[in-house]
Formats: structure tokens, sequence, C-alpha cells
């Protein structure tokens, strides 16, 4: 696996939700698939650093930002909404407008299930291009994937239908290298899964 460095790294803004797991696992694939390296607060289990001070440290660290707000709904639970995502979109924000040079350069991209569901949640952000997924793990891959390409410049990176053809491919081999490193699917930690999809596309190349 490639080195993180800020040019390369893409923080993931995005719910740990199990409902959210298909369309989250496939973007991260598309990250790695388009020669990036996706950042998250669950990379690492450190009980002794703070999960904002965590959130902040990523932050800094990646030059790309995709932020996904399509579960802002209220809890069935708890009955409130659910501000993480908006709230750590709007520190990437400020890192971008008041970090100095160094974060001007950051970029974001904004995800829904819908392109104008945010008006009724959001509306500080009316004029940014949302990109809407509705709720497809395949469509998601496309919008990253053109996403980087354009922000990125790099020519190189395959198309989203490739990315996901690509991820087939490694769904149906993943229960098979999880087996050979003696770990369950449903087991797979953040770090488990970055490391088996890099790992499938080096050796797929």
């Amino acid at each position: 696996m490639i080195a993180p460095k800020p040019e390369n790294s893409v923080f993931l803004n995005c719910p740990f939700d199990p409902s959210y797991k298909r369309i989250f696992e496939a973007i991260v694939f598309a990250i790695f698939d388009a020669g990036f390296i996706p950042r998250c607060a669950l990379e690492a289990d450190d009980s002794t650093e703070n999960r904002l001070a965590k959130i902040f440290k990523l932050i800094s660290e990646c030059n790309y930002g995709i932020h996904d707000i399509s579960y802002t709904e209220t809890d069935s639970a708890t009955k409130l909404p659910r501000f993480n995502m908006p709230f750590e979109l709007g520190l990437y924000f400020s890192c971008q407008r008041f970090g100095g040079r160094l974060h001007a350069r950051k970029k974001s991209v904004i995800l829904d299930r819908e392109p104008y569901r945010y008006r009724d949640s959001l509306s500080d952000i009316a004029g940014q291009d949302i990109h809407a997924h509705h709720s497809d793990p395949r469509a998601a891959v496309k919008e990253v994937r053109d996403w980087l390409r354009a922000k990125s410049g790099i020519r190189s990176i395959p198309g989203g239908a490739e990315i996901w053809q690509r991820y087939e491919r490694f769904r149906i081999e993943l229960p098979q290298m999880c087996e050979k490193e003696r770990i369950l699917v449903e087991e797979l930690t953040f770090a488990d899964f970055s490391n088996f999809v890099a790992l499938w596309l080096e050796q797929s190349r």
C-alpha cells in the first residue's frame, strides 16, 4: 500500500451505520482503485486519543474530503437528528478557509440520497454542487470516481463502470481471502478491509 500523504489522502466523513455499509465499502474500494488512500476515524483504535482530536488530525492530513450527509434524519431510538456528518463537513470547510495556504488546496464533494434534500436541514450549503447516489453503491462509486478525476487531474483513473466491475470481482473473492487469513467477513475492521482491497488491487493489475 502506498504511504498516505496529504495529496493522496481522502478524508471520509460518512455514516458508520450498518445500513450504509454497502455504500461505504464501495466508496473505499473506489478511492483505492483511483490511486488514493481513504482515511477515517475508524482507521485507528487508540483509547488515549480523543475522537475530536483524531478527526482534527485526519482533516489536517487530507487534501480531499468526501462528506455524505444522507444520514441526518431523526434517529428512531433517540428521536434526535444525527449531527456528526454536517459537523465534520463544517470542520473541513473551516480548515480550508482559515488554515492558511497549506490547507487552501483542500477539495470536497458532498454526497446525499437526493440532490436537493439538504435544503430542509442544511440550507447554509446552498450553492454547493450536491452529488446524489440515491442509496445505490454503484452510483456512489461513479460519483466518487468522477469527482476525484476532475479535481486531481489524473487521467489514468479508470471509469466508474470499470471500477464497479473490479469491485464486484473483489467481493466474490473476499471470502476466500478472509478464510486464508482466518477472519470472518463480518469481523473485518476498516483496517482489515482496506488491507484486503489494497492487496487485491495490487495482485489484479
